[in-house]
Formats: C-alpha cells, structure tokens, sequence
C-alpha cells in the first residue's frame, strides 16, 4: 500500500475469529506475516457436555474478546493507527459466536476510523497455507475439518470452486462421534488418531467411494459400521477392540480423502495440493498425504497445527486477498451461519 509520498507501507490487518468455541484476534502483514496470533480456548468448558454448546460458546467470546484484543496489538507491537484495516469471520459458524466478533470489528472499525472487511471461514482455512508457502495457481485444497468436507478448486486467487463436499458427516464429525463410541471425551479426534497409530491390527471396515465419477464423500456409514462392530462385541461380553477399530476407521478415512484428493489435482491439473481444516492436524492423514504426493510428484502444503485449527491468522491472510481486490465490506453486513465460499470469492482483477 502506498502513501501519498509514494512511500510503500505494509498492510497490517487485525482480524477476529469467533466462529465456533476458539476466540482469537491476530495481527497479520502482508497477508503472510503473523506478527501475533492470540487464541482463548473454550475446550475445558465443553469437555463437561461432550461437544459445543453454542450458548455457552457465545457468552465466554464476550467475557475474553476485549482481552484477547489488547493482547493481540500489544504482542505485535502495533498501535490502532497504524492498522490498514479491521477483518472479521462474518460465516460460517455458530450465529451467536459469529455475532461477537462482528459487533466487536464494527465497534473497533468506527472507533479506529478503519475498514472492515469481512471474511468467510473457510477461506481463512485455505489461506492459512499462505502463512507457510506462496501459492501457486490453479491449486486444489482438500478441506477437512469438524463441520465442513470439501475439494475446493482455485483457478486464480481468491476464486473458489467447490467439486466435492460431504453428503452427510464431515469427517471431524465423524471422529467425534466414533470417539465418542470407543469412550473417548470431547474432542475425541486426536484419541482416535493416537490408538490408530499404536495399533498394530486393523479392525476391517468398509470405505465410501460413491459414484465413480464423484469428489464426494460420505462418512455416516462408516460411523454406523464402527458402531455395529462395537454393539456386536458387547452383545458377546467382550470388550471391543478399540485400538483396533480407531485403526480401521482412520485408514477407512484416510484411504478416500487421499485418493480423492490426488484424482482431484489429476483432474484440474492443480500445480499445489492444499491441506486444510482442523482435522489437517491429525497426524495419521498428514503422513499418508504426504507419502502419496511425494510418490506422485505433487508438491503438498500443509500448515502447522496452530493454522490448522480456528485461529485469527488464517482470517487476516485470506481478508488480505480479499482487500486487495474488492477493498472492504459495508458496516451494515450481517454474520452469515450459512455463508457461501464461492458467493464469498474475489470479484475484481
């Protein structure tokens, strides 16, 4: 961004991620320079109900949101008037946890004297692999996360395309519910993919592939399977094999995610594969991804746990494409539950 002198300045976003049970407030440059990334979790609150709760999850954003804000600009060093713009996650997510950090960027946009630009979900997901490697276009990003499953394809910056989704569960679902099952709390996701990894046989499960021809997925029968297999244990008094079956489901998983995914970038000749979504954390997919790029010659990003998971960076490094584009969004948006990715994409070139 240049000033009036001529003089190029960085641009430097605040953005706020209040999407779900994470509040986080970061300080991004450039789109690709987090200068802070400040994150309050909510999981101990939860555990207690095994899952979200999303009115619990929006009276703890507004007790730390404040906080979490002072603790932000304070860890990058940066003073509000410094600031190119404010960004916010307008959708999707819970509405009551989406409306706290909405209502806080707009309060913090009219007092600082700064635009807002609202921001989806999503694309903070995808762009959080921006904040690892530059990205190359047309890319593909395979999305996997607690409520979304998807192939998303980019044929320039900031233009999505959805080719695949899930037709019921997504995965992180999946894993919660499966966990849940083989007796593990709330989030069961990292439980399953540990005793996947420590097993050393595979209970059999079946794998979803749908039409020949789909990028689809479809992930609740597999978790019925899992439960059939653990009733039918207990229906013989013997305890189920739970190292076993975390072991079946994950490879069940893994298996079409992957396969899917390779035949995806195949299909639409991405130059990158993007990994993307809370459940990129788990270690189980990120090995077998990257075994089978590497054999394939696909160049694979994938970004640490920290940008995997909701966090505030991933939202100022995809509000950056967006402001770079379209500039900013009106004061009067309103949080979005069921927001569209591809309404969502960049307009002007």
């Amino acid at each position: 961004m240049k000033t009036e002198t001529g003089e190029v300045q960085p641009v430097l976003i605040l953005a706020i991620e209040t999407s779900c049970d994470e509040t986080s407030v970061a300080v991004v440059k450039d789109g690709c320079e987090v200068l802070s990334n400040m994150i309050s979790s909510q999981i101990e609150t939860h555990r207690a109900f095994g899952g979200v709760v999303p009115e619990v999850a929006s009276r703890k954003h507004v007790e730390v949101i404040t906080l979490v804000i002072e603790q932000a600009l304070e860890a990058a060093g940066v003073q509000p008037e410094q600031l190119t713009a404010v960004a916010v996650t307008q959708g999707p997510g819970l509405v009551g946890a989406l409306l706290v950090g909405v209502v806080a960027a707009k309060s913090l946009s009219l007092a600082w004297g700064k635009p807002l630009i609202g921001t989806h979900h999503i694309a903070g997901h995808i762009y959080a692999n921006r904040l690892v490697k530059e990205l190359q276009y047309p890319n593909m990003t395979l999305v996997v996360s607690g409520g979304h499953t998807e192939l998303v394809s980019m044929e320039r910056e900031g233009k999505f395309r959805i080719i695949g989704r899930t037709r019921d569960d997504a995965v992180g679902e999946a894993y919660d519910k499966v966990a849940r099952a083989l007796g593990f709390p709330y989030p069961g996701g990292p439980h399953v993919d540990r005793l996947a990894r420590e097993a050393e046989e595979a209970v059999p499960l079946p794998r979803v592939w749908l039409e020949p021809d789909s990028y689809d997925f479809s992930f609740s029968g597999l978790k019925s399977a899992v439960l059939n297999v653990v009733n039918q244990s207990k229906m013989k008094g013997l305890a189920p094999d739970v190292a076993g079956i975390a072991r079946g489901f994950q490879e069940s998983v893994v298996e079409v995610l992957v396969e899917k995914a390779v035949r995806a970038v195949k299909a639409t000749q991405a130059k990158q594969l993007l990994l993307s979504g809370g459940v990129a954390a788990n270690k189980g997919l990120r090995e077998a991804l990257t075994a089978r790029c590497e054999a394939e010659g696909i160049e694979l990003i994938i970004p640490p746990p920290v940008f995997c998971t909701d966090n505030a960076a991933m939202i100022g490094a995809a509000a950056y494409v967006k402001w770079r584009h379209d500039g900013s969004t009106p004061l009067d948006m309103v949080a979005d539950p069921g927001f569209s990715l591809e309404n969502w994409s960049v307009e002007t070139y």
